[in-house]
């Protein structure tokens, strides 16, 4: 594989404060790489800068040219159906209308095409953005806590559609999120960001799909919740914690 992103010293500073502070990062094509962090350590900082909407203040920092951001919100135009959505920015034309059909074709929406946005659930609204996404063909798709709005069944379905995804069209990927167990679930890499660098970044061996019950990435997991500063319990058999501290609950990273 070759590289597809190749950052070395990011640094980005708002006022006083460096969010990003000599960051070092490759991602490898066709690569998924899930970003952690607590609020405002930098995550989306870095997602903007390699999507083009930030700068750095200085270092390296290497993207290919077709890249795309799916967000938060799906951030649909009002005025467009879902199928003029997906072609926002794309040139007019027969080949157009058809990729796009394909995109939504390939996120389950093919019969959504002519669907206002206001009439779409919100995993329905989801997809669109991400066909729009794909539609494009990027080298780099990058993922802003995509799922983070949705009810927890629809979390787990659109997890599992952009996983398909990404194993068919092959991006690199960068992933930014608060839940550890969606980085687990879908990731090659993860890593934790603190303090404006990367204290983390462990290969996820397991292979797809993946057993949440694996004990390999139940100890993965405890590991990301340590850095990401969760305070856990002893494992069984081990010493007892401090009265008061508990397991974190499912969704305490999210």
């Amino acid at each position: 594989m070759s590289v597809a992103v190749h950052i070395r010293g990011l640094r980005r500073v708002f006022g006083t404060r460096a969010v990003l502070d000599g960051l070092d990062l490759d991602i490898e094509r066709g690569e998924f790489v899930a970003l952690l962090g607590a609020s405002g350590t930098g995550k989306t900082t870095l997602l903007r800068i390699l999507g083009a909407l930030d700068r750095p203040d200085s270092g390296t920092v290497l993207v290919p040219e077709a890249r795309t951001i799916v967000f938060q919100e799906p951030r649909l135009v009002p005025s467009k159906r879902a199928l003029g959505n997906v072609l926002v920015g794309l040139p007019r034309g027969a080949a157009s209308r058809e990729r796009g059909q394909r995109a939504l074709a390939e996120v389950g929406l093919t019969e959504h095409a002519n669907a206002w946005p206001h009439t779409l659930s919100g995993g329905e609204a989801q997809r669109v953005g991400l066909a729009r996404a794909l539609v494009r063909e990027p080298e780099l798709l990058l993922l802003d806590e995509p799922f983070a709005a949705l009810d927890a069944l629809t979390r787990l379905r659109m997890q599992d559609l952009v996983g398909d995804l990404v194993s068919t069209h092959r991006p690199a990927v960068l992933l930014v999120t608060h839940d550890v167990d969606e980085a687990v679930r879908l990731a090659d890499r993860v890593a934790v960001l603190r303090d404006g660098t990367l204290i983390t970044d462990e290969t996820v061996g397991a292979r797809h799909p993946r057993d949440p019950a694996d004990p390999a990435l139940t100890a993965l997991r405890r590991r990301l919740l340590t850095d990401l500063g969760v305070r856990l319990p002893e494992e069984p058999g081990g010493a007892p914690e401090p009265d008061g501290v508990r397991q974190p609950t499912e969704g305490a990273m999210r």
